[in-house]
């Protein structure tokens, strides 16, 4: 017998302007970026560090978390196929079976990981003129809470979703079940906006409803620890010396947000990637989250012992 609440999800493609379509996984990142700024400013300032060097800090932070993100996607969970497709990674197109414009589908957080790390040595060195670890243990916080939109992004796209659930938490992510071609088909509706309402809403189309499981949210799970992460780090560097302790906030975000990756992923949907090649004991999310645990381990351990 199901618990699950069997709240259907399917949401519009973002905020219709009329002559511009605003979409919510873009929106999502422009708040977080936006935010990231904001807190980062605060931290500036208290530092006695000028904002002019924040505008670098942001430029280099949006093209490393792209850039990053983007290559890790290719090289960590696709590169079977992006290896015969090289355009693709560089062009929001696909090319066969038909030219589409597909926009850059893929993004791995652990590929932004690095780029990250990679670039704040350069701003540190060039820019900043301070040492890497210090800017580190203060551009975690809004990346922390960076990492909270990204993930509600991924629900607004119905992507990155759990494994099938009896859980009172369970979500009928309609737009993973069917896509717009098929929704058209299967209700002889031609807008696939209007068929995917009518299957959310219209009795006589109830079968096809009944097609779509129950599945675990994973994206709110994240969104949700994340929230915690977010609010630990951030308490640790305004209400004590934790700041002091160079590599030590650094270190603990690394342990916090990979831990939370390690646990959510057990109840996710395989992403693809090397997993198998490892005999499919952990999914590839959870084999790359455990470098970066025991990186943070040694960060935090160090700054601790120092003090």
């Amino acid at each position: 017998m199901t618990h699950a609440l069997n709240l259907v999800w399917n949401p519009s493609e973002g905020l219709d302007l009329g002559f511009f379509m605003i979409r919510y996984y873009s929106l999502m990142f422009v708040v977080a970026f936006g935010l990231g700024w904001y807190i980062m400013k605060h931290i500036f300032e208290r530092e006695g560090e000028s904002i002019d060097k924040l505008d670098s800090l942001f430029i280099w932070t949006v093209f490393a978390t792209l850039i990053g993100a983007r290559l890790g996607h290719v090289l960590f969970y696709d590169w079977e196929y992006y290896r015969n497709h090289l355009l693709e990674i560089v062009l929001p197109f696909r090319f066969e079976p038909k030219f589409e414009f597909t926009g850059f589908q893929g993004l791995a957080s652990h590929g932004a990981a690095v780029s990250i790390i990679i670039a704040m040595y350069f701003y540190s060195k060039n820019i900043l003129k301070r040492p890497q670890l210090w800017i580190l243990d203060r551009v975690v916080i809004p990346v922390a809470s960076g990492a909270i939109f990204v993930r509600l992004g991924n629900f607004f796209n119905s992507e990155i979703i759990g494994k099938e659930t009896t859980s009172s938490f369970g979500i009928r992510f309609l737009r993973d079940q069917f896509s717009p071609r098929d929704v058209v088909n299967a209700t002889g509706i031609a807008n696939p906006n209007e068929a995917y309402t009518a299957i959310a809403t219209d009795p006589k189309f109830a079968d096809l409803l009944a097609q779509v499981p129950v599945k675990h949210p994973t994206q709110l799970y994240e969104a949700f620890c994340y929230i915690f992460v977010f609010a630990i780090l951030f308490f640790l560097y305004w209400k004590t010396e934790a700041r002091k302790k160079s590599g030590f906030l650094f270190g603990l975000f690394l342990v916090l947000l990979f831990t939370v990756r390690i646990i959510v992923e057990s109840v996710k949907e395989s992403q693809g990637g090397f997993e198998s090649d490892l005999g499919n004991i952990l999914s590839t999310g959870q084999w790359l989250s455990i470098p970066f645990i025991l990186i943070g381990l040694f960060f935090a351990y160090r700054a601790k012992k120092e003090a």
